[in-house]
């Protein structure tokens, strides 16, 4: 399903591009190629929106071509940095905002879109709101990305399979767990977690010490104010474990990719599916979601025992953020992001439902029942927080990823252990 790209390929842009400063009959004369390296599929949400746009304006400007390349998620961020590292990084690329984002800022190799829009006229289309958040993931550095999607995270579920078995919308993280053990003796999986990806499994790290720390809590370790070693950390990791031990993910969960989670989910096999907002795109969608949006629910991380964090506090972002190289950029590639990025928004909600960090001129006269909803429960957060890795850089990053695969399937290595090396880490960053 998906393919690698080459440092040919992710050159193509650079080789056939004019001289940015020629005039443009000069720059038409040369064909270029626009390429957009990321991980999702080239049929699916914020790819998809872009895609059509892009085709679009080939239509009326033949000589700009549009490719799409997608890697496994897994593989992405080892793909970015050595393309960055060789100065090769294509016009557009997929990437993890936070630290991650800020060491290729700091290089000098991403684009300032905040300039950048300002200049082809269209920063207006950009929510504030979202302006902020993405300059908070990079410590106010500027803003280097854009907000293709607005997230807040959680629990997605089979409303049919909780009927069945008479279970309620857990609002404790015990009521889940006795709600996961009874789905399981019921003959079914009770949480859909691609492993594979790795950062399935922090996500739900970070939500029980989110509810157990407060929503702000990973930004405290950042500032020194918490050691991640504390107790309310081991215990966030203990909870986690204990539900991959107990077989709640399935029995070979870091084999499951992210595609097959969200099939396992969607056909009805697992009933719990921990996720963000970015998913309504796909729910809304029959072909793609078999169970129908009318049989898929959502509940916030639930609370934990003696915990301080509020059913209204929840993990926001901005997905897998797009940003663009900053040695690609000419006049020719601006030009396109302004045909493609000025429509985006309401291409994206009208089509697809999806709400993103852009602004909507034109409301569509029906929204969805998922995106209402989604877009209701945005609007009624308390207090945000960042995910578990935010403020890691790559190799804390990649630590986090590659032992939470030990965590929830191997019993020797312990919670205190997983915090123990992730500690040591952090202090050499």
């Amino acid at each position: 399903m998906f393919r690698t790209i080459g440092f040919a390929g992710s050159v193509l842009l650079l080789a056939s591009c004019g001289n940015p400063s020629g005039s443009g009959q000069s720059e038409i004369a040369n064909p270029i190629t626009i390429l957009y390296l990321t991980a999702s599929n080239e049929d699916q949400g914020s790819s998809k929106i872009i895609g059509e746009l892009a085709s679009e304006y080939q239509r009326q400007h033949p000589h700009v071509n549009y490719r799409f390349e997608s890697v496994r998620d897994s593989d992405l961020s080892e793909k970015i940095q050595l393309l960055a590292a060789s100065n090769d990084l294509p016009a557009l690329f997929g990437y993890q905002s936070g630290k991650p984002l800020l060491d290729i800022i700091q290089s000098g190799a991403a684009l300032d879109l905040e300039r950048t829009f300002q200049q082809l006229g269209i920063y207006d289309k950009l929510n504030p709101a979202a302006v902020e958040l993405l300059k908070k993931y990079v410590d106010n550095t500027g803003l280097y990305a854009l907000p293709l999607e607005m997230n807040i995270e959680g629990f997605w579920y089979n409303k049919e399979i909780f009927s069945r078995l008479n279970l309620t919308e857990p609002k404790t993280w015990d009521e889940m767990t006795a709600a996961a053990e009874a789905i399981k003796q019921a003959g079914l999986q009770p949480f859909a977690v691609s492993g594979k990806a790795k950062w399935p499994i922090t996500r739900l790290i970070n939500g029980y010490v989110i509810r157990k720390l407060g929503a702000d809590a990973m930004e405290r370790v950042d500032r020194g104010e918490l050691d991640i070693t504390d107790p309310g950390f081991i215990e966030a990791a203990d909870a986690v474990q204990k539900m991959g031990l107990n077989g709640y993910f399935g029995p070979d969960v870091n084999a499951v990719d992210i595609g097959d989670s969200f099939d396992l989910f969607v056909q009805g096999k697992a009933a719990m599916f921990y996720s963000g907002s970015w998913s309504i795109r796909d729910f809304n969608d029959p072909s793609l979601n078999p169970i129908g949006p009318d049989n898929t629910g959502f509940f916030s991380i639930p609370l934990v025992k003696g915990g301080v964090g509020s059913l209204d506090d929840y993990p926001v972002n901005a997905g897998l953020t797009t940003s663009f190289s900053q040695e690609a950029y000419n006049e020719e590639v601006g030009r396109w992001m302004k045909f493609v990025f000025e429509r985006y928004g309401d291409r994206a909600m009208g089509e697809l439902g999806m709400i993103t960090g852009f602004k909507v001129e034109e409301v569509p006269e029906e929204v969805p029942p998922l995106t209402r909803m989604v877009q209701g429960k945005l609007d009624r957060v308390k207090n945000g927080a960042l995910w578990f890795e935010a403020r890691f850089n790559t190799r804390t990053q990649l630590l986090a990823w590659e032992n939470a695969q030990l965590l929830v399937t191997d019993p020797s290595f312990t919670p205190t252990e997983y915090m123990g090396q992730l500690k040591r880490a952090i202090s050499s960053q």
